[in-house]
């Protein structure tokens, strides 16, 4: 709609004082957010910043002279690290922002804390609890907002994981993705981003916490998306075998019991038995050693984890000089 009234201002021969404040900003609070074409470009980028890092050369600076706040709700590791780093090396300030040391502790709504970061921010990185507290942020402001995890959605992260196994293989066409574990926000945004990108993803979760239908109504191409409870029923046909914690933040007083539900869902040598001889073992990290996955798999020959962790710093620069150029 505002492009429309600039087109109409500018057709009529109105000059608006607005000048290039007047501009439709771009967010990315999901994978969704990302077209086919537009995320294979995000892909050669990456693959730039990592080779001019491996030689040491110096970055194009899209960021220069622009803060960034990184307001994070909950722990961070490898996320706010590889942020701030590479709005670093991109010319810009990060300013970690944490909730506690601000005034949305003591009630300030989300509305009125957002148009004050309009006063001095040029961006915002935001990992929060609900989807919904990120895009009300996303609408409040006048720059960009990304969205580092949510309970919901975690698209840093898959896009991040598409990206390693895009680089080592440079075609998604004979990849199996298989998610064995809770279908949590990691495994939402790699359902949407492989229905993006045409991959076939197989999902094996315990009944009780299977994919919501919310999420699989999201999905377009139904015909490369198959469910099950059985964590054997797709090893042989998975090339890519992935998990995540079982235990989400925020749920640590319930690990004894869910331990007891996905014991049978743990990765190990037992299971992966029948897997193909070159698969793929990820993990978005932090991994609980020998609950979800055994240190054997973990740190096995056939682990890309730390590959995974790294380019987070790749995708996550080449996603801000997207949005800012």
């Amino acid at each position: 709609m505002r492009r429309a009234i600039r087109n109409l201002f500018l057709i009529s021969g109105f000059r608006t004082s607005l000048g290039d404040d007047f501009q439709m900003k771009r967010d990315f609070l999901n994978i969704t957010d990302l077209n086919k074409k537009e995320i294979l470009f995000l892909f050669e980028k990456a693959g730039y910043y990592k080779e001019m890092r491996k030689n040491r050369k110096p970055l194009d600076k899209p960021l220069t002279d622009k803060n960034l706040g990184l307001l994070f709700e909950k722990p961070s590791s490898r996320t706010r690290i590889s942020f701030e780093v590479g709005i670093r090396q991109l010319g810009g300030f990060p300013i970690f922002l944490s909730p506690e040391n601000l005034q949305i502790t003591r009630g300030e709504r989300t509305i009125d804390t957002a148009k004050i970061f309009n006063l001095y921010l040029d961006g915002l990185i935001i990992r929060t609890f609900k989807q919904k507290e990120a895009e009300t942020f996303a609408m409040y402001t006048k720059f960009p907002v990304i969205n580092a995890l949510t309970d919901e959605f975690h698209p840093c992260q898959a896009m991040t994981d598409f990206f390693t196994l895009w680089e080592i293989n440079k075609s998604f066409k004979d990849i199996v993705l298989l998610y064995i574990g809770d279908a949590n926000n990691v495994c939402n945004t790699l359902i949407l981003g492989a229905d993006i990108l045409g991959i076939k993803m197989n999902i094996c979760t315990p009944g009780k916490y299977k994919v919501k239908k919310e999420i699989r109504d999201m999905v377009k191409d139904k015909t490369l998306f198959k469910e099950t409870t059985d964590p054997q029923k797709f090893i042989k046909e998975s090339n890519v075998i992935y998990t995540d914690s079982w235990i989400s933040m925020g749920d640590e007083k319930e690990k004894e019991k869910i331990k007891k539900v996905f014991l049978p869902y743990q990765i190990n040598k037992k299971l992966l038995k029948n897997a193909p001889a070159e698969f793929l073992f990820m993990h978005c990290l932090p991994a609980h050693r020998n609950w979800e996955v055994t240190d054997e798999i973990l740190d096995g020959p056939h682990s890309i984890i730390l590959k995974q962790a790294e380019n987070r710093l790749y995708v996550q620069q080449s996603l801000l000089s997207f949005l800012y150029t």
